[in-house]
């Protein structure tokens, strides 16, 4: 059923997404989605937990092997990828505060982190760093994808260009400490 959901939020984008359409496209009565779920707000929750997850596989399973610009490059295209395929997914994730450290959504964006900290292995960032590092990289590629997918670059230069553009500017500062 989350599954589900997820497919409809990407498909209907999120404000779209109701228990009524949902119970419509799995072929039953709304009520019993409720068998299964406590709720719009818990659906939202697993949909999230399930989109960091997928977000954090693709980008651990795209920098395999790779360190330094080209682990850069490889996660932040995945993770804009990942984005664009599921926007509805993904903006799920916007808002959600984990309950615990075993709640499914710190479970996921750990993975996130856990990959993009791969990422940071191939640079020296100090310890004291890491942090602000991980935010950086994760306010870059989210902004990008998010606002990408949301139409909101519209004047005329390449997005492709400007992403990669983006990936460079980034592997310079992350050199440059």
């Amino acid at each position: 059923m989350v599954a589900a959901g997820a497919a409809l939020a990407d498909e209907a984008g999120l404000p779209g997404l109701t228990m009524g359409l949902l119970a419509q496209r799995l072929g039953v009565r709304t009520p019993s989605l409720y068998k299964h779920v406590d709720g719009l707000d818990d659906l939202l929750r697993r949909i999230a937990a399930l989109a960091l997850a997928e977000a954090g596989d693709a980008v651990g399973l795209a920098i395999r092997g790779r360190a330094g610009r080209d682990a850069l490059a490889s996660a932040a295209r995945a993770f804009r990828a990942f984005v664009l395929a599921h926007p509805g997914r993904y903006a799920s994730t916007v808002g959600q505060e984990p309950t615990g450290p075993d709640d499914p959504l710190a479970v996921g964006a750990g993975r996130m982190l856990d990959a993009f900290r791969s990422v940071l292995h191939g640079y020296e960032v100090p310890e004291a760093d890491t942090d602000h590092a991980l935010r950086m990289l994760r306010s870059l590629c989210h902004g990008f994808a998010t606002l990408e997918s949301a139409h909101g670059f519209r004047w005329s230069a390449d997005v492709d260009e400007s992403f990669e553009w983006l990936i460079d500017f980034t592997d310079r500062g992350l050199r440059a400490m």
